[in-house]
């Protein structure tokens, strides 16, 4: 087997080639002949120079030879083959026009993609005979073609192919595996229902265009889009098609249209990688599929190496900047588009953001989108389980002074979201937080939080609220841990601060307050109305020594909360029991928070 374009040189003017050989037979051309001799002569003159002259152009397309009544033509590449094969069968039916039954001008065409010898004449081989085979399988309008060939098309977008079987030829002793070729638009479209819809955006990353030839390149470029796909894999605010799915586009050109329609694109990243040396430089850009607008693009250089280094170290760049991207696109999307119009995924990207901006007019306008797509998705536990959360938020904020009500609200939430889906992760994550933070029952919020990673262990938020349950239970390296699995779980997360926030409580109660105090204050240039980190913050710069720190980090705590003291920490703390909790007091008060 030879890679599409590869020769072999043999005898002078001989190349072996790997090509698609297309084979086209006029149906009962001694008929008609016999029946209209000039008539039909010239409809099939004027027939072949059309196929030749507009129908065979570009590819390395070529008519080798045509006969009285058939034409022997190849093509570089599978797709043009079977595109140029319905073009003419298109064509065809033209010189039919007002013509009855008996004299219309019919084609058969049979392709196979294989070996062949080839000179400037003509082409040889056994697959050349094959095609020829296929040919009389196919009916009249019919093309019909090898499994070789069908291996080298992508199902919906070159063309939908019916399996024959094993099908006998007269003249051949045995079988041949066929397939009927059917025109995509010959089948109706397939129209999910509403409810069935994965709500979220999806990112098709597609092969790159290799300017460099060779294996080593190729296997260059296949390892950097595995990398980028694992990568932008770990978040679960968007799909990743399916590598499977997208290589076969290696090569083509295809619009951002088809990859919506066919993969379902929402987002499509391409690019090209130059291969040099133990260099590479890669150039990629970032795609609204529906509005075929750029959202993104850029140009960054690395060494070959680094590709096996871990945690994406070659690629992280591309990564961290698609997820922002996408993020900052759809959340521009939102506040333009009417509600009615925008997509569900619009609506959640939005929704979770404008919730984690934390302002309380943000707030307010998250819970009203959450509410909108729960209407829009009356069946989807996904918006229910984001409304539970929403209500822990407001008493983490100060915006509410009734945690037992808001308890209540957000209860009823995870439990609609859990009658939806009795294993959905994110429900039962945040029905724990709801346990564990408002209404202090440490017990249930372990159970859930048990339970949301059994149903699914990648489930960040699970880990990340189970990290802060570990620190209200004095277990300091478990939070530690628990806090590191949800960050690798989720590095491309739109609200990092947050996570960020409970893995420096967790490294706090570990007693690694350097971490803590780094992962704080990165919570706070990120997002600085986040009350919950300026306690954390302060708390571990008081034990690491830095008072004067820790005294800035409560003055900003009480511009977020002037009402929040010494007092409000003991009733609202979950961990007020632990052994801890004296400690952490006291740290509170020499850091200068108000006793009451």
């Amino acid at each position: 087997m030879h890679p599409a374009g590869a020769r072999e040189e043999g005898a002078a003017g001989i190349h072996r080639l790997r090509r698609t050989v297309v084979v086209v037979d006029l149906v009962d051309s001694v008929r008609l002949i016999d029946g209209d001799e000039a008539g039909v002569i010239d409809r099939w003159r004027r027939f072949v120079n059309e196929v030749r002259t507009e129908v065979l152009t570009g590819d390395g397309a070529r008519m080798v030879k045509s006969l009285g009544d058939g034409m022997l033509l190849e093509f570089r590449h599978a797709p043009p083959a079977v595109a140029a094969a319905l073009e003419m069968q298109r064509r065809i039916a033209r010189y039919n026009e007002g013509r009855g039954s008996d004299s219309q001008l019919m084609l058969r065409i049979g392709a196979h993609t294989c070996d062949v010898v080839s000179d400037e004449l003509d082409i040889y081989g056994s697959g050349v005979n094959l095609a020829a085979r296929l040919s009389r399988i196919a009916g009249p309008g019919e093309i019909v073609i090898s499994p070789d060939l069908r291996d080298e098309l992508i199902p919906g977008i070159d063309v939908h192919t019916e399996d024959l079987g094993e099908c006998e030829v007269r003249g051949l002793h045995g079988t041949v595996r066929a397939h009927r070729v059917v025109p995509v638009d010959a089948l109706p479209a397939v129209h999910w229902p509403d409810s069935l819809v994965d709500a979220r955006a999806s990112i098709a990353v597609l092969p790159l265009r290799l300017l460099a030839s060779g294996d080593d390149a190729q296997a260059v470029g296949e390892l950097i889009v595995d990398d980028i796909i694992q990568g932008l894999s770990v978040t679960p605010h968007w799909r990743v098609v399916s590598r499977l799915s997208t290589v076969a586009f290696r090569g083509r050109d295809v619009t951002l249209a088809e990859l919506h329609e066919r993969v379902g694109a929402t987002y499509v990243l391409s690019g090209s990688a130059v291969v040099n040396g133990g260099r590479v430089m890669l150039r990629v850009e970032l795609a609204d599929a529906q509005r075929a607008d750029v959202v993104w693009a850029d140009s960054l250089g690395f060494g070959l190496a680094d590709l096996l280094l871990p945690d994406h170290a070659a690629t992280r760049p591309v990564i961290d900047a698609v997820a922002s991207a996408i993020f900052r696109y759809e959340m521009r999307r939102s506040r333009s588009q009417p509600l009615p119009t925008m997509r569900s995924y619009t609506v959640l990207f939005a929704a979770v953001g404008l919730m984690h901006r934390l302002s309380l007019q943000d707030f307010e306008r998250a819970w009203e989108l959450l509410g909108q797509l729960a209407e829009r998705h009356p069946h989807a536990p996904e918006p229910l389980a984001w409304m539970a959360k929403w209500h822990v938020m407001k008493v983490a904020q100060g915006w509410s002074h009734e945690p037992l009500q808001q308890a209540g609200r957000a209860e009823l939430m995870t439990r609609r979201a859990l009658d939806q889906q009795s294993d959905h992760a994110l429900a039962l994550a945040i029905d724990g937080l709801a346990a564990a933070f408002l209404r202090g029952d440490l017990d249930t919020a372990e159970r859930r939080y048990g339970a949301a990673i059994e149903a699914n262990p990648n489930e960040a938020l699970a880990w990340l609220f189970l990290s802060a349950l570990h620190v209200y239970r004095d277990r300091g390296a478990q939070a530690a841990e628990a806090a590191g699995r949800a960050l690798s779980l989720s590095p491309l997360d739109p609200m990092r601060y947050f996570f960020d926030s409970f893995a420096a409580t967790a490294m706090l109660a570990a007693g690694r307050y350097d971490e803590a105090i780094t992962l704080g204050r990165r919570s706070i240039q990120a997002n600085c109305t986040h009350l919950p980190t300026y306690r954390s913050l302060a708390i571990a710069q008081v034990l690491s020594g830095d008072e004067a720190g820790a005294r800035e980090s409560v003055r900003g705590l009480l511009r977020v909360d002037p009402a929040y003291s010494i007092a409000v920490f003991r009733e609202r703390y979950a961990g007020r029991a632990s052994a801890h909790a004296q400690r952490y007091v006291d740290a509170l008060r020499s850091a200068g928070l108000p006793e009451a």
